[in-house]
C-alpha cells in the first residue's frame, strides 16, 4: 500500500505541473477543439443539386413547350383549311342544286303589240271566248301609218263581231297572242310577222299571199 505521505506528494506535483506558464488546461468535453467547418463543400453539393433539380424541371418543361408550340403550329393553319373545306362544301351544294332550264330564246320577228285604249271590264284569257271588232291591212312600213291595203274589216256594212275561243287555235297566232290580256274597251293595234300570220302558204283562197306581214287594229266587245 501506498504510503499516505508518497500519495500527497504526488498530488503537490501535479499541482506545480499544472501551474507552469504556458500549460494548456486539460482537456475536457466542454473545451474540446470542434473540428473546422467549410461550406465549400456543402456549396458545391448544394450548386449540383439546385443544378440537377433546374436541369429536370427543364427537361419537364421542353417537352410541354415543345407539344404546345407543335399544338399551335397545328391550330395555326387549320383555320384556313377549315374555311376552304366550308367554301368547297358550300360550292359542292350549290352545284348540286338543280339549275332551272333557261327561257327560250325568241327568234325571228316578233309581234308588236300598241294598246290605244286600255279597256276597263272583263280581261280575255285563254280559253275565254272572246267577240272582236277589227280592220286588217297589209304591213307597209314606209307608208303612212305602216298601212297598206285594207284586205278585210269586221265593221264593213253587214258585217259583226268576230266570235272565237281565245288559244284554241281558230284563228293566228298573232291574234291568240295579241288579244290576250285585253279588257273589254280596249283597243289595240296588233303588227303580225308572217310567221305568225298565214306563212308561207298564205290565206286560202290567196286573199293574202304568202310570207306577208300584216297588221290589225283590234277592239275587244265582250268577254264570255
Amino acid at each position: 500500500m501506498m504510503r499516505r505521505t508518497t500519495f500527497v506528494a504526488l498530488l503537490l506535483a501535479a499541482a506545480a505541473a499544472n501551474a507552469q506558464p504556458g500549460a494548456q488546461p486539460p482537456v475536457t468535453p466542454a473545451n474540446a477543439p470542434q473540428p473546422a467547418t467549410t461550406s465549400t463543400p456543402a456549396s458545391a453539393a448544394d450548386q449540383a443539386a439546385a443544378a440537377t433539380r433546374q436541369q429536370g424541371v427543364q427537361s419537364a418543361a421542353d417537352p410541354a413547350a415543345a407539344a404546345s408550340q407543335q399544338a399551335a403550329g397545328q391550330a395555326a393553319p387549320s383555320s384556313p383549311d377549315a374555311a376552304g373545306a366550308g367554301a368547297a362544301a358550300a360550292a359542292a351544294a350549290a352545284a348540286a342544286q338543280p339549275v332551272p332550264p333557261a327561257a327560250p330564246v325568241p327568234t325571228g320577228p316578233q309581234l308588236e303589240i300598241v294598246d290605244r285604249v286600255v279597256g276597263k271590264g272583263k280581261e280575255a284569257t285563254t280559253g275565254s271566248q272572246v267577240q272582236v271588232n277589227y280592220t286588217g291591212w297589209f304591213h307597209k312600213p314606209f307608208s303612212k301609218n305602216g298601212r297598206g291595203r285594207k284586205f278585210d274589216s269586221s265593221l264593213d256594212a253587214g258585217r259583226t263581231p268576230l266570235e272565237f275561243r281565245l288559244g284554241a287555235g281558230s284563228v293566228i297566232k298573232g291574234w291568240d297572242q295579241g288579244i290576250a290580256g285585253m279588257k273589254v274597251g280596249g283597243k289595240r293595234t296588233l303588227i303580225i310577222p308572217s310567221q305568225l300570220a298565214y306563212g308561207k302558204r298564205g290565206a286560202p283562197g290567196g286573199s293574202i299571199p304568202p310570207d306577208t306581214d300584216l297588221i290589225f287594229d283590234v277592239e275587244l266587245m265582250g268577254v264570255k
